[in-house]
């Protein structure tokens, strides 16, 4: 099977169309672990929240939605956490998602040294949470956060999903 996505990367390269990659499923302990560890790291709720994790053509926009849109409490835990973690990525800090997902996060080494300013990285609040807006014209780093988002979905299945709806308008 690997075979097979090796081969179909490979022409979708070649041919320069935009790769499709199958995310690998986090194992049952690797969940636990994850959502053990983040609780320590994100002060919101994971099981009364939502991430969503969207590419775009340029990057990706990152979402933490409230499960409960009247829950004001964890849409403020979320703003607040979103918020902080935007200025730090701004600044080339990704400390949380490795605190939460291992040194060896893909795309993260990537990430992380990036020239400032090559990533334009946005917050912006939502009635029911926050996101983070990530562009860039450098296909280096566009990769990297593609293979960033998988790796967060992978291990954040039990609370995320990729390409919302919402995502339509941020091509």
């Amino acid at each position: 099977m690997k075979l097979l996505y090796l081969l179909l990367f490979s022409f979708l390269t070649a041919t320069n169309a935009i790769p499709v990659v199958a995310v690998e499923k986090a194992t049952s302990d690797r969940l636990d672990e994850v959502e053990r560890i983040g609780k320590h790291v994100m002060p919101f709720d994971l099981n009364q929240t939502l991430h969503v994790f969207s590419k775009t053509e340029k990057g990706g926009v990152q979402q933490v939605i409230s499960k409960l849109p009247s829950d004001t409490n964890q849409i403020t835990l979320i703003r607040d956490h979103l918020k902080e973690i935007a200025t730090k990525f701004k600044k080339g800090d990704f400390t949380g998602p490795t605190k939460v997902h291992g040194k060896n996060m893909p795309g993260l080494n990537e990430l992380k040294n990036a020239e400032p300013g090559l990533i334009d990285i946005q917050y912006r609040e939502l009635t029911n949470g926050a996101e983070i807006t990530y562009s860039t014209k450098n296909q280096t780093l566009i990769s990297a956060i593609h293979q960033w988002f998988d790796a967060q979905l992978s291990d954040h299945a039990r609370h995320a999903t990729g390409n919302h709806d919402q995502h339509m308008m941020h091509k």
